[in-house]
């Protein structure tokens, strides 16, 4: 018992530690959860290196995730850790025994005016609860721990997906858990001998001739204590430092000033906002934070670029899926009353940048999913209009599933126009494209099939056909890999997570084991 009071600590401050290398990991991933510009520049400075090493960067949010998970687990061990250490205490704090436990429990509070105490329950009669809510590190264990628990609750998929001002906001509980961590060990309740008297009174040496301490005779005196360092804050300051720039530097960009040239109501309730900003520079595939003062002045929210880096605006699609997205495009169809004032933070590196690596690439969009591949396949009708040369891509798969009809208005003049573009330069099998509706009936079926014979397609007006149901996606994939044996695709999905697992499974599925031959990568966008 003597030698497990005098080593006591060890394990709480091993796990503090190691919780304190998990938060330091957690600013850092909180910042690529941000989307701060840094994870854009790296994918840039990246560039030259192998394809996996970058694709690392897109599963920023998988290491959000993961290292929350690690501070949970570190968290709870780390408070079981106390609670055993406080129980111990108090049994030796009503200890009569007369053992070494009893003795170090007592040191000091006997004396007033001295802090050279080990034992922080002070009296028999104080309970372990007291302790906890009276001491800066018991308080502001508590407080960090419910940040902790809110921050953790609120984001799970369902209560992001359907209550995102509950996630925002608690989320942003975060700031008072940095600040009650970086002062949770100021109140030395982990102690340790001090120097002059671990000199003096060893305990390798001493433990075992305690009741002889003080002595005049004895070489061995009572051992005196001091509160440890606080080392949390170490762990923090510089990522906080560096959220704290990155936060003023995008605080500074969303006061530029945006101009919105156009507002283009799509059906399905589609939102189309055309807009300059100055000095805006954009790639493919790349998406903005949006944010309305009129709705809220915290809320952020991102979107996909639907525009090309070729013109001269920038443009994104927004669908009614929520409060902040249904009162944005109410605001916009009131025509009698001014333009909402937008603000913009952006643009953000994704996935979708690195299409135009592959040599075979396939796009697979769900709903609204498809914004990100438009600003793909506008730019590739750019790059053949102005014949560039630099194109490395040589095929295209686009599959764009939707669950209703209007969906398919969005883009169909971008489609028809890449359409002809691609028949005007003998081009037709660059681009293959299908699409797929999900929700239908029996009576759109049915006058799908009296018209198939036409040239164009009844429901979407172009020469492709829609296909009813979802695709099949093993024969997809056969299909490609036996048309490029030798080529190096790249598939693309922005849409749900089920999808994205059942892709995944079929690019290794059909990736030949051989190097040499079909290669299939698989990226997501993550949001």
């Amino acid at each position: 018992m003597g030698n497990w009071v005098v080593n006591h600590w060890f394990s709480v401050l091993f796990l503090a530690t190691w919780l304190g290398l998990n938060v330091f990991l957690f600013v850092h991933a909180f910042l690529s959860y941000e989307k701060a510009d840094k994870y854009y520049y790296t994918r840039e400075i990246l560039g030259f290196c192998r394809r996996t090493l970058r694709k690392q960067l897109d599963h920023n949010l998988t290491f959000h995730k993961l290292v929350a998970y690690m501070i949970c687990l570190h968290t709870a061990i780390h408070i079981i850790a106390h609670l055993f250490n406080f129980e111990h205490y108090s049994k030796s704090r009503q200890a009569t025994d007369g053992s070494l436990a009893s003795v170090l429990s007592i040191l000091s509070h006997q004396e007033k005016g001295k802090e050279s105490w080990l034992n922080p329950i002070s009296s028999p009669n104080m309970t372990v609860e007291y302790v906890t809510f009276t001491s800066i590190a018991g308080l502001t264990g508590v407080i960090i721990t419910i940040a902790l628990v809110l921050m953790v609750t609120s984001a799970v998929e369902f209560i992001r997906r359907s209550y995102f001002e509950v996630f925002w906001y608690t989320h942003h509980v975060f700031i008072i858990y940095f600040i009650g961590l970086g002062i949770h060990g100021i109140g030395g309740i982990v102690r340790g001998q001090t120097e002059e008297s671990l000199n003096a009174s060893h305990p390798h040496r001493c433990a075992e001739s305690f009741k002889q301490w003080d002595v005049h005779d004895s070489h061995c005196k009572h051992p005196q204590f001091e509160g440890l360092p606080a080392e949390s804050w170490k762990w923090i300051l510089a990522p906080v430092v560096l959220y704290i720039f990155e936060r003023i530097l995008r605080f500074y960009r969303s006061q530029q000033k945006v101009v919105i040239t156009k507002v283009v109501m799509h059906p399905s309730k589609v939102l189309e906002l055309q807009m300059n900003k100055r000095g805006f520079s954009m790639e493919v595939g790349q998406y903005i934070f949006v944010n309305c003062p009129s709705i809220s002045y915290l809320e952020w929210h991102p979107f996909t670029l639907t525009s090309a880096p070729e013109e001269d605006f920038f443009s994104i699609h927004i669908r009614a899926a929520g409060d902040w997205t249904e009162n944005l495009i109410r605001a916009f169809e009131q025509q009698q009353s001014p333009i909402p004032r937008i603000e913009v933070d952006g643009p953000f590196g994704t996935v979708s940048e690195d299409v135009f690596q592959y040599e075979v690439a396939v796009l697979v969009g769900a709903g609204i999913g498809v914004t990100p591949f438009a600003s793909v396949l506008k730019s590739i009708w750019y790059k053949f209009r102005h014949a560039d040369h630099n194109l490395k891509t040589q095929t295209i798969y686009f599959y764009w599933i939707c669950r209703e009809t209007g969906a398919f208005a969005w883009f169909n003049d971008l489609l028809a126009s890449l359409e002809r573009e691609m028949e005007e330069l003998g081009k037709v099998d660059f681009l293959n494209y299908r699409l797929f509706l999900t929700g239908w009936d029996s009576n759109i079926a049915g006058h799908a099939t009296l018209n198939f014979d036409k040239a164009t397609d009844i429901l979407t007006g172009l020469k492709q056909k829609t296909s009813f149901g979802r695709p099949m996606w093993d024969n997809e994939f056969s299909t490609i890999a036996n048309a490029h044996p030798r080529s190096v695709v790249g598939v693309f999905l922005c849409g749900p997570q089920a999808l994205a697992k059942s892709l995944s499974k079929r690019c290794h599925q059909y990736s030949s084991l051989d190097p040499r031959k079909v290669q299939f990568y698989f990226n997501k966008e993550n949001f």
